[in-house]
């Protein structure tokens, strides 16, 4: 399957796709998780609101299921190397009060470390996370989280919780095996790469010589032993991980399912696309946005007008900066919108999704919020609104 660099870019849906099929099919949403060290930033944010207008708005229409799994991607040496920097340099600290500013910015300093800590370091983490521990930094970091998602109305898909997958690391090599994908150097003290040459494709290394897996590994954990159940998988990922998505996108095809690969731009601040890992303006984080807004706007107002900046005016690329003013404007729009909404026609509202559809099961955000902006378009119905956007 290509890549889909953009969602509205597709040809028009099948007959199997009508609204008014039965809710049959089963969908998997499997968005890139955000490794909690640092503030949500607004790159963060459209992603988080992306996906959660996705499911929202597919729920009606198929089984749907939202896997967003912190514990699977705990094992990366970024979240456990940045767990080993923090006892190492900080001690007992008590991480109960602090900031996700003065947690993100320990975060900068690890990654700004010439040296990562040797794999053996690492192992006593890996074995705790495998039980369910969660450094107390991370921890609170999760918490306010927790809170951030509320005020935003985000489905909360388990961000506290214990969510192990369903695959060991061998397991999961077995199964690649199993299909030719994977290439074993273990037994002779090397690395272990996913192998599809036999595509057109590089090989990847996934797991080091000393037996550190990257994301790539421990979304292979996660994702194969569910492909079977489900007859479509989104994966909602940053495009500098493309080439990674078009591995995993083979790989789980070949398991069954239709796959589909969506990249969601990042939000450049002042023209610059620059990573959590070097910081940024408290201003522009999650907890200062929803701050501001609150100030001027009603619960629900904030929560479509987020939606309609981030989804719609943002829309799937990431040429366009952060900017305060136009996010303002859609805070006001939201809040006439909501005034004028229409009564609830539950009978029409299968068929008002349905046709935000094309060759997929998935109902696009992009297309769905946008429609919200169009000129002399009737008023939502207020059932529309509360049922995806606030």
């Amino acid at each position: 399957m290509s890549a889909r660099p953009s969602v509205s870019a597709r040809p028009p849906a099948p007959a199997h796709q009508d609204a008014a099929a039965p809710r049959t099919r089963r969908v998997l949403l499997a968005p890139i998780t955000v490794t909690p060290s640092k503030p949500l930033t607004p790159s963060h944010l459209k992603g988080l609101l992306w996906t959660d207008v996705m499911y929202r708005a597919t729920q009606p229409l198929a089984h749907v299921t939202y896997r967003y799994s912190h514990t699977t991607y705990h094992p990366t040496e970024q979240t456990l190397g940045f767990w080993e920097y923090l006892d190492r340099t900080q001690g007992d600290t008590d991480y109960a009060d602090l900031s996700e500013e003065q947690i993100g910015a320990h975060y900068v300093a690890f990654r700004a470390e010439p040296d990562r800590p040797p794999a053996h370091h690492l192992q006593p983490y890996q074995d705790a996370v495998e039980q369910g521990w969660v450094h107390p930094a991370s921890a609170r970091i999760l918490s306010l989280w927790a809170g951030h998602y509320r005020g935003l109305g985000l489905h909360d898909p388990g961000l506290q919780a214990h969510q192990p997958p369903g695959l060991t690391l061998d397991e999961a090599f077995t199964t690649l095996r199993a299909h030719g994908m994977c290439l074993d150097q273990r037994p002779f003290g090397g690395p272990v790469h996913l192998d599809l040459t036999r595509h057109g494709l590089p090989l990847r290394q996934i797991v080091t010589r000393d037996g550190r897996p990257n994301y790539l590994a421990c979304a292979l954990r996660e994702l194969i032993p569910l492909a079977g159940d489900f007859d479509e998988i989104v994966l909602l990922y940053d495009p500098e991980l493309d080439p990674d998505y078009q591995l995993l996108e083979r790989v789980l095809t070949a398991l069954g399912p239709t796959v589909r690969r969506i990249p969601v731009g990042r939000v450049p601040i002042d023209g610059r696309i620059r990573s959590a890992r070097h910081g940024g303006d408290p201003g522009h984080h999650a907890a200062a946005l929803l701050t501001a807004a609150h100030a001027d706007h009603d619960a629900d107002a904030v929560r479509l007008g987020m939606r309609l900046y981030f989804i719609a005016v943002l829309g799937p690329g990431q040429q366009q900066s952060f900017r305060p003013d136009l996010l303002r404007q859609c805070l006001g729009r939201a809040q006439r919108l909501l005034a004028a909404a229409a009564p609830a026609d539950p009978a029409h509202l299968a068929g008002l999704l349905g046709g935000h559809r094309r060759d997929h099961t998935y109902v696009d955000p992009y297309r769905l919020t946008s429609a919200l902006l169009g000129k002399r378009r009737a008023a939502p119905a207020r059932d529309l609104l509360t049922e995806v956007f606030v």
